[in-house]
């Protein structure tokens, strides 16, 4: 049985959950999220506490009670609280501008890079090097965060590129003659 599984998940006042079938749809202030569940985990809700159950003693039934009861309570807090990546860009000319729903980024190439991003994220650059993306979708902040990330990863040397705020970056020390 999984420990994380067994908790129960409460829902705040700001959030309506429905169970339809194998699907949870969660509603909340910042917006609508909706996720298919695995028919081998049962998901009930009563008085507000969401609990997520194995059906069955299986593996794969154990593995996926504490996921889906992790994916469900990312979902309650997306939808309440929102999620939110910050990207810093480290090196000389180094620069990000949001235009709507695109992020311009100057990392040293002979061209600029733009990346659109998806529906449902918005980006913002209080500075020219610090990227902000948010949104309620917990999976898909981090995806769009590590794509903008892999356009110039923070090279060992230097410590030149993008990266996460709290990122810590391991230098190398020049080789020696």
């Amino acid at each position: 049985m999984s420990r994380v599984g067994k908790d129960p998940i409460n829902v705040p006042s700001g959030a309506q959950v429905s169970i339809v079938g194998n699907t949870v749809e969660v509603k909340g202030a910042l917006g609508f999220l909706s996720r298919e569940i695995s028919d081998i985990v049962k998901v009930t809700q009563e008085n507000g506490v969401i609990t997520v159950a194995p059906v069955n003693d299986s593996r794969q039934a154990r593995a996926l009670h504490g996921t889906t009861r992790a994916v469900i309570a990312n979902m309650v807090t997306g939808v309440t609280a929102g999620y939110e990546k910050k990207l810093t860009l480290v090196g000389v000319g180094y620069r990000a501008q949001a235009q709507g729903d695109k992020l311009n980024l100057s990392l040293g190439f002979s061209h600029p890079v733009v990346h659109q991003m998806p529906e449902g994220i918005k980006v913002e650059t209080p500075q020219q090097t610090e990227v902000l993306i948010k949104g309620v979708d917990k999976q898909l902040v981090g995806q769009v965060a590590a794509d903008v990330r892999g356009y110039r990863p923070p090279e060992p040397y230097k410590g030149k590129g993008v990266r996460y705020a709290d990122e810590r970056v391991v230098m190398k020390e020049t080789k020696k003659k």
